[in-house]
């Protein structure tokens, strides 16, 4: 249905059911809904706690302080040359982008049913504004990293920023998008399989330790040797290498597998797209 005005339709209502008909351009129209619910879901997520966004400091900072401790001090896993904390405190504010970009949208359908089954708004809304919300914790993060990282500049440690830093932009973006397009794929098939519900989290963390997240392998030639390929193949792996080398100057960057990382970013994303819009026509009746 439609309302006409001066003898033309400018509104039109009518059924979606082709394969590729994904109406992005829909979004445009409701960008303030997706601020309203970027703020919505911050402010939930620190609601009723005592310390509140404190915590988006407060979460890394331990788990940089352990990873420092295991796997930098006792394991020697950490990069040659670089003080544990930083190097540990770079991967962590990337993973955590990422992972929490991935949480939030795969618990889309299932943790909002209670709105989407009201009142009809785009449903990319929801991941969209999820995935954007994580960047407010990730930037209070990352004031937190270039803290530490001017006091390691002053006291003279063996740290070199480049101008890679200009990417920053470029591979947070694409940490969000990776992170979101496994997410809608995740949320797409929970509506059905609530089995995978239960994989997630240790899903999460089994792929955090198969990224470069608590180690640095370039320091590890024999190991590299082997297992380069496979380790770089990871999509994540080349952005993290990249915005470490980017601040502390350590790793490598390797172009081709970076290339390949965002191939792999725009395959999966729109696998995501294209199967979240499929299931949020039907998704009341199987949620």
């Amino acid at each position: 249905m439609g309302k006409k005005v001066n003898s033309e339709w400018v509104a039109e209502v009518h059924a979606n059911n082709g394969m590729f008909k994904m109406n992005l351009g829909e979004l445009k129209r409701y960008k303030d809904l997706i601020f309203l619910f970027v703020r919505r879901t911050f402010v939930a997520k620190y609601k009723q706690t005592v310390l509140g966004p404190a915590w988006a400091v407060i979460q890394p900072f331990f788990t940089t302080v352990v990873y420092s401790v295991f796997f930098g001090n006792i394991a020697g896993l950490g990069a040659a040359g670089v003080p544990n904390f930083i190097f540990y405190l770079s991967g962590t504010i990337m993973w955590s982008l990422f992972s929490g970009c991935l949480n939030d949208s795969a618990n889309t359908f299932i943790g909002n049913s209670g709105i989407l089954g009201k009142v009809y708004f785009p449903r990319l809304v929801m991941p969209i504004s999820s995935s954007l919300s994580q960047f407010i914790s990730f930037f209070i993060q990352f004031a937190f990293m270039l803290l530490f990282l001017a006091y390691y500049l002053i006291t003279g440690s063996n740290i070199a920023p480049n101008w890679f830093i200009a990417m920053t932009p470029v591979l947070l973006l694409q940490m969000a998008a990776l992170g979101m397009g496994f997410g809608t794929i995740i949320s797409a098939l929970t509506t059905k399989y609530r089995d995978l519900t239960m994989v997630v989290s240790f899903g999460v963390s089994l792929w955090s330790y198969c990224s470069p997240v608590a180690y640095d392998m370039f320091s590890r030639d024999a190991i590299m040797n082997k297992f380069y390929g496979l380790y770089m193949l990871n999509p994540v792996t080349p952005v993290i290498n990249i915005f470490r080398n980017a601040y502390l100057g350590c790793g490598q960057v390797d172009w081709l597998y970076y290339g390949i990382s965002w191939i792999t970013t725009f395959i999966v994303l729109f696998i995501g797209i294209l199967l979240f819009s499929r299931v949020e026509k039907t998704f009341m009746d199987t949620v």
